[in-house]
């Protein structure tokens, strides 16, 4: 956060935390546990970092926990932690997608606060069940939407609050990649053999792994809801089970009497050339705006009829919205890592807030449960709408 918001946390004691998955070679539970700590606002003291008994004790070790604090199984971590004076306050989740809804369940009901990967859940089903316990539990539920942290989404989302675009008209964004442009889960390879797997992904691939993405930074950036979209799934690579290539038509809920906003979605995983290219363009009646997840500190600001204008992170046009959530000094990129830790930092002060009954700060914001059946539920549209050959399906 901004060094006034760091210096305030320093006086806030590191909340106790645990992981669930995350373990050894597991890619995402780095991410979450350099996020966790970037800000200094978390200490990791539990894990249950693996399915495999043997395994979670090696990356327990690696990772310097007490051995008495790791465990073979998120239950037993679950309620041996909750029943310790010193036990976690706080679990990150890093499963793959269909263990998110036991693994959050087991916390939620020991009053312990979720901060959980996305998407929610592998399906609809689970992900309202999920909604009806955490608005239910007494603790928070946090949803790792990382790319909502960047200082130029902030801006954005500020701008278009503030009307500088006038009246929305046009949502275009789209997430492509390259990894998936092969058979990469006939080679063993993790990451990919999961996230091809409907029965640990669910019934969307590449719309449930970055569309999501792609989805909540639409809506979060305009503030405007989805009513209904038509879709077009694609499995190129033969033999895959999971769509890996997602066109999307977006019809957006609108006032009554006016004229709601349009939107198109693509998102695809076999895009050679593309490593991880998350892009927004939101048009209205009044100007533009262009952000590039690959070049995130830059936004670009168009009102209609004047010359382009480039606003960056720390210079000229950023407002309250970026610099709160900036830490270094303008030129020196902010980045990933960053935008993911700004989320963490995020669910520690609403973490505090809610210890000490005080009212939070409503610039304080993170993606919540609500996002999440959301996020599952604009997959699920798309499959259906997919299967009936693209007809327009009401979320």
């Amino acid at each position: 956060m901004a060094i006034e918001g760091k210096q305030e946390a320093a006086r806030q004691p590191r909340i106790r935390l645990g992981m669930v998955g995350g373990g050894s070679g597991a890619f995402i539970g780095a991410v979450h546990r350099m996020a966790a700590r970037l800000d200094d606002r978390f200490e990791l003291v539990a894990g249950a970092l693996s399915s495999t008994p043997d395994k979670a004790a090696v990356s327990g070790r690696e990772l310097g926990l007490d051995p008495v604090r790791t465990y073979g199984s998120y239950r037993d971590m679950a309620e041996t932690e909750a029943g310790r004076e010193d036990g976690i306050e706080a679990v990150s989740i890093v499963t793959p997608n269909h263990v998110h809804f036991e693994a959050a369940r087991a916390f939620l009901e020991r009053g312990i606060h979720v901060i959980c990967d996305k998407p929610l859940t592998s399906n609809l089903a689970d992900a309202k069940k999920l909604k009806t316990l955490a608005d239910e539990s007494d603790a928070l539920f946090i949803l790792t939407h990382n790319y909502t942290g960047y200082p130029m989404v902030r801006q954005a989302r500020e701008m278009i609050a503030n009307g500088d675009l006038g009246r929305l008209r046009v949502v275009n964004v789209e997430y492509a990649q390259d990894w998936l442009t092969e058979a990469a889960e006939e080679t063993g390879a993790k990451q990919a053999v999961w996230r091809t797997d409907p029965a640990q992904s669910g019934v969307g691939g590449s719309t449930g792994d970055i569309g999501t993405h792609a989805y909540n930074l639409a809506c979060f950036v305009t503030g405007l809801t989805l009513e209904s979209l038509a879709a077009d799934l694609d499995s190129f690579v033969p033999g895959r089970r999971l769509d890996d290539n997602a066109h999307v038509m977006l019809r957006f809920a609108a006032e009554e009497g006016e004229r709601p906003a349009k939107g198109m979605l693509w998102c695809s995983q076999v895009a050679p050339g593309n490593e991880n290219a998350l892009k927004l363009r939101v048009y209205g009646d009044k100007g533009g705006l262009e952000w590039s997840q690959e070049n995130p500190n830059l936004l670009w600001y168009t009102p209609f009829g004047e010359p382009k204008r480039l606003i960056t992170r720390n210079g000229a046009g950023a407002g309250a919205a970026a610099a709160r959530v900036s830490r270094i000094p303008g030129g020196h990129p902010e980045g990933y890592l960053e935008a993911f830790a700004t989320i963490y930092s995020e669910a520690a002060l609403a973490i505090h807030a809610k210890k000490s009954g005080s009212e939070l700060d409503p610039a304080v914001l993170y993606p919540s449960v609500d996002d999440g059946v959301k996020g599952v539920a604009f997959v699920e549209a798309c499959v259906e709408s997919s299967r009936k050959n693209g007809v327009w399906v009401t979320l």
